[in-house]
């Protein structure tokens, strides 16, 4: 890996994102394919569990918010689906690690390969040049961008569903284990939009109330020519900023876009919203980035 410079945590203070390429290994890439390969291999998701996953915002309240399947998985390893891979009776229509959309929301702490890079030296030293003093993991996935039929992911901040007080405290590190191009749906980020805060929110609703979650504020229009794409070769890693706007178009190559992401809080002076999604929980507290243990 190389290094952090002080440059580059200039720009990404400026851009709200950064580039950093070569961070991980081909290996250390491969690991993480053949461990996710395992676990699919190893699924068995109960027909009322699969979960299509989508963030257009009707459906997003209607697919993911009405389902404690998705409420309930910050302290597991669960599985969300793409559109149309199931017939009737919630059957694969398509091969079962085709029809995948991403695992969530804990990889980091239950799979020891998952645990493993995401608490490593090279992330340690990067969290700590980037000024975290005691930053914690609060949620990891591995997303699919299946070949075809990888869904868009439509614009978005990750503070409007990840919310501390103050805003600012976390960032998302997105982890490319395989080339992300403008054909199989790479990022997409509006430079220096982190510094206009946040417009809404998704927060919890009462216990029992259906759906479970639902967005307050308003959907923010966006130019699509403020855009840039930013696609990354194999084993780069983007830093995302949590109120940077991002967006990915839908996969339509023949060609999936393996990406393993986790988000980082710095805990010092900084209060987790009690109406997010995901909380902590007395089986996993956000564990600490800077130990393994």
């Amino acid at each position: 890996m190389a290094s952090i410079t002080e440059e580059q945590i200039h720009k990404f203070r400026q851009d709200g994102f950064l580039v950093l390429d070569q961070f991980f290994s081909s290996e250390v890439c491969e690991a993480m394919r053949a461990q996710i390969q395992k676990i699919i291999a190893d699924m068995d998701v109960p027909p009322h569990c699969r979960t299509e996953f989508s963030t257009r915002e009707d459906e997003q309240l209607q697919a993911q918010g009405s389902a404690e399947y998705f409420l309930t998985s910050g302290d597991k390893i669960r599985f969300f689906f793409e559109k149309g891979v199931f017939d009737g009776k919630g059957d694969f229509l398509v091969p079962k690690e085709k029809a995948v959309n991403k695992i969530g929301h804990a990889l980091h702490a239950y799979n020891s390969t998952f645990k493993q890079i995401t608490h490593s030296s090279d992330v340690q030293v990067l969290a700590r040049k980037l000024g975290f003093e005691n930053p914690v993991v609060v949620q990891s996935m591995y997303i699919f961008k299946q070949p075809g039929i990888g869904g868009e992911v439509t614009p978005h901040q990750d503070a409007t569903f990840l919310h501390t007080e103050p805003l600012g405290r976390v960032i998302g590190l997105w982890i490319a284990l395989e080339n992300a191009t403008l054909e199989n749906g790479c990022l997409w980020f509006i430079p220096g939009s982190h510094t206009s805060g946040i417009t809404r929110r998704m927060v919890r609703t009462p216990p029992g109330t259906i759906p479970c979650t639902k967005f307050v504020g308003s959907e923010q229009t966006y130019d699509n020519r403020q855009f840039i794409p930013v696609p990354v070769e194999k084993g780069g890693l983007i830093l995302i900023h949590g109120e940077v706007v991002h967006k990915s178009e839908l996969n339509l190559s023949e060609k999936s876009r393996h990406v393993y992401t986790f988000h980082i809080m710095e805990a010092k002076d900084t209060a987790w919203s009690p109406e997010n999604w995901l909380q902590p929980t007395p089986e996993l507290p956000f564990p600490s980035l800077y130990t393994q243990n």
